[in-house]
């Protein structure tokens, strides 16, 4: 599926290997959803006082976060688009939503868990790509976990898998 995903960076520093690998997980988070149809889905790559400040100005959340999911349309969880009703008619490309995300977080969590920063960065965009397709894990229950369940499938696939296990309370 030929998707476009639209990458930028508000950092100083160079983000060309963070984002020749988010050009490979998001199309395969997408094709492990059965996506259908050719998306297009924009990504920021910030900090944390840049996701602050955008967590603050669309959610009224003051506080840093790691990755944040702007869907353009509200699907349902396992019926991603299928066909073009969405599509913008000037690209023929549905487009997904934005999603944001602070290095300087993944950074820090890719140490704290012991995966590294190439793994988490991969995570939170497997992760966006779910909530962009109507995945919510904030509830928790059995949505969450099948939520945790399709990211790991999705970052194994990809030779990313997670180095030690989910305990219960961290769904």
């Amino acid at each position: 599926m030929n998707h476009n995903i639209i990458i930028s960076s508000d950092l100083e520093e160079d983000t060309r290997e963070v984002e020749a690998l988010l050009q490979t997980v998001i199309p395969a988070a997408l094709e492990a959803e059965g996506v259908a149809v050719p998306c297009e889905v924009d990504v920021l790559l910030t900090d944390d006082a840049g996701i602050h400040a955008i967590n603050l100005e669309q959610r009224e959340v003051d506080a840093p976060t790691d990755v944040l999911s702007f869907p353009m349309f509200q699907y349902a969880p396992g019926r991603p688009p299928v066909d073009d009703v969405d599509a913008d008619p000037a690209t023929g490309l549905t487009p997904l939503g934005d999603m944001v995300i602070s290095l300087e977080r993944a950074r820090a969590q890719g140490e704290e868990y012991g995966h590294g920063t190439r793994r988490e960065a991969a995570y939170l965009a497997v992760h966006s790509v779910l909530h962009l397709l109507g995945y919510d894990h904030e509830a928790g229950g059995l949505e969450a976990v099948r939520m945790r369940e399709k990211e790991e499938a999705v970052l194994i696939q990809l030779g990313l898998p997670r180095t030690v296990s989910y305990t219960s309370d961290e769904i």
